[in-house]
């Protein structure tokens, strides 16, 4: 590996919820053409389905995503091996999402089938210690079969210290929280914000200004922008997340790096849509095919977009043009089995 080429970690879903990775996947990349070379399986775990590292130190961090859910810490070698530092229970089923504190002192994670949030404090070596809070919603929606409960879907800590939002998709709300460091325990943040009756609400991208979110809609398709205020995100506008017609069901958001284009992944029509944001409103100015049907990750790094498509089994590599915002494909997709987040 050249001193100009980066790590990539993969997570997948395993045999043990119907995937067919055998855990956590590295992969070399070329920052200047994109190429990304598998190096195999550097981690063996059940259903890795989402991965996150630490701010400073070289750990990452995984969900796993099963019935008695786990999150399992990772030490991270220069070639991008793992060794195991320890998994803990994350007091929920089916945990989907994790985040570090921007500080590197507690990991939260988001427990979909608990409906609940986990906060872990971590040592000065990054290794996770007892669970210090679980905290569990309640409530439900009215799409039955998706909303029974509470599921929470993701958790976004606030890069300049203001609350942990909790983004729970079978309440259709976005919780607040302040977190208490000493004791490692959250304290809830009124008013929560509630989004219309059977949005689904799934992951959120926050400006890099600090003072706008959207947050896309797993069962309505949907966009919303929100202005992030101390009283709690204040809806602005709401778009289409997809301009194809057929099922669509969103699946990652994120703003670019200079935060003039915001991309969402649509599954069921297989695309990444790209928004414009100088107007008032999100403006949709392409959507880009994806190689697959079930985009269900995506990550911007450099120029390039490296999207997973979990049911297709590939990682595709896009070139993102830095004028229009426009991601154009790269070489051939990469065969990765079962990918569902894509790490740099």
């Amino acid at each position: 590996m050249s001193g100009q080429d980066q790590i990539v970690h993969i997570g997948g879903y395993t045999a043990e919820t119907g995937g067919r990775a055998q855990g956590i996947v590295a992969a070399r990349r070329d920052p200047a053409s994109g190429a990304l070379t598998p190096l195999g399986t550097v981690a063996v775990t059940p259903s890795p389905s989402f991965l996150v590292r630490h701010p400073v130190l070289p750990v990452l961090y995984a969900v796993n995503e099963l019935p008695e859910g786990g999150l399992s810490a990772f030490r991270v070698a220069p070639g991008g091996d793992l060794t195991p530092l320890g998994v803990r229970p994350t007091g929920g089923a089916e945990p989907c999402h994790l985040a570090v504190a921007p500080d590197g002192r507690h990991l939260f994670v988001a427990n979909y089938g608990g409906g609940s949030v986990a906060v872990f404090p971590l040592d000065a070596d990054g290794v996770p210690g007892e669970r210090s809070d679980l905290v569990r919603h309640e409530g439900h929606g009215v799409v039955p079969d998706r909303q029974e409960g509470p599921h929470c879907h993701m958790v976004s800590p606030d890069p300049d210290g203001g609350p942990l939002l909790v983004v729970d998709l079978g309440t259709d709300s976005v919780h607040r929280y302040d977190l208490d460091a000493g004791p490692g325990r959250l304290a809830p943040r009124e008013p929560r914000l509630r989004t219309p009756a059977g949005t689904g609400p799934r992951h959120l991208a926050r400006h890099p200004d600090g003072r706008r979110c959207w947050l896309v809609g797993e069962l309505d398709a949907s966009v919303t922008g929100y202005d992030l205020t101390p009283d709690g995100p204040r809806q602005r506008v709401r778009v289409e997340a997809s301009g194809r017609t057929g099922h669509v069901q969103p699946s990652e958001v994120a703003v670019g790096p200079d935060g003039r284009f915001l991309y969402v992944g649509n599954r069921g029509v297989g695309t990444v849509a790209v928004f414009a944001l100088a107007g008032a409103a999100p403006e949709l100015v392409a959507e880009v095919d994806t190689g697959g049907g079930w985009p269900r990750h995506f990550v911007l790094t450099g120029e390039h977009l490296y999207v997973a498509d979990e049911r297709a089994d590939l990682i595709t590599i896009f070139r993102v043009d830095p004028t229009t915002g426009v991601p154009e494909p790269v070489g051939e997709p990469v065969p990765v089995a079962s990918p569902t987040c894509v790490l740099v």
